[in-house]
């Protein structure tokens, strides 16, 4: 890297016919650009310039050699002005994971609204709940629900993700509506795998955080099978509105307790720390943030 750079300074050289009208053009000392031009005749062990008091002239070996200094100067001014493009406007291949859920429900249907504003841009997305590792992986962005993202990403704040205790209205008639968390125990609850909770849920009421046992006859993987569990009148369930705030707008579920909420959790963008950020990332990030937030689609009433 070291010898690019005395090409490059010996190019500046040549094309400028001087030492002092290089040293002017790259903002650096005549003495710097001397002593960088004689180190690189040094590496090549030749005479690259022939000097007089009156002017520059190149020997043989210098015309050769500057030909191939200029073209490695002309390379690096294109690679820089697509770096610049690349920051500039949204373009280039996105690679984007998202987790299943809110992947599927939320992030696929936005996308063709989002590409259609950047012709320029193909993403490549994974849909998964596991955990990538961003900077292994390649991944330019993840869009995961957490209530605390990693200390090792950046992470954007996209939106609230509240969940609810929720049945069938069919299911709270046979088995009576319940008052207070207490009485959660005499109910069917269908637990998330995922929770990391798994026995018992966790809210914060008036009285402050508590913890409630809890069991029935499902424990799964997958919050939208989940849900599908709960509207066919198995049983109750904690489930984010992001995936069930149609059904209770409509009817189809009912929430209960709601002056108990759980631990609340986000929507995050996450990306690698980076002194510059991408405008393809930036773009996505700021549309996610228009669309999802601050007050999310899902939870609105359909009268607003």
């Amino acid at each position: 890297m070291e010898d690019l750079n005395l090409m490059a300074t010996f190019a500046r050289v040549v094309e400028a016919g001087s030492f002092s009208e290089a040293a002017r053009r790259l903002d650096v000392s005549r003495s710097a650009v001397s002593k960088a031009v004689a180190k690189l005749e040094k590496a090549f062990g030749a005479r690259l310039l022939n000097r007089s008091t009156r002017a520059l002239s190149l020997t043989e070996v210098g015309a050769a050699v500057a030909e191939h200094c200029a073209r490695i100067v002309d390379e690096a001014e294109q690679a820089e002005q697509v770096v610049m493009s690349f920051h500039a406007e949204p373009r280039g291949i996105l690679k984007v994971s998202a987790s299943v859920a809110f992947g599927t429900l939320h992030v696929a249907p936005a996308l063709a609204d989002f590409l259609g504003r950047y012709p320029e841009l193909a993403l490549d997305m994974m849909i998964t709940d596991k955990l990538v590792d961003l900077a292994e992986e390649g991944y330019d962005l993840a869009v995961r629900v957490t209530g605390e993202p990693p200390g090792s990403l950046v992470a954007r704040r996209l939106a609230p993700v509240r969940r609810r205790i929720c049945a069938t209205p069919e299911y709270f008639r046979r088995r009576g509506v319940p008052q207070t968390p207490e009485d959660l125990v005499h109910h069917h609850c269908l637990s998330y795998a995922h929770s990391g909770e798994k026995g018992q849920w966790r809210f914060s009421g008036p009285e402050g955080e508590i913890a409630v046992p809890v069991k029935g006859p499902l424990h799964i993987d997958d919050d939208e099978a989940l849900s599908q569990a709960v509207l066919s009148g198995l049983g109750v369930a904690l489930l984010p509105t992001f995936i069930v705030g149609g059904d209770l707008q409509q009817g189809r579920l009912q929430a209960v307790l709601s002056e108990y909420l759980p631990v609340q959790q986000h929507v995050y963008a996450l990306y690698l720390p980076t002194r510059h950020l991408p405008a393809k990332v930036r773009a996505l990030i700021d549309f996610f943030v228009a669309r999802f937030g601050p007050e999310p689609y899902w939870d609105r009433s359909p009268a607003r």
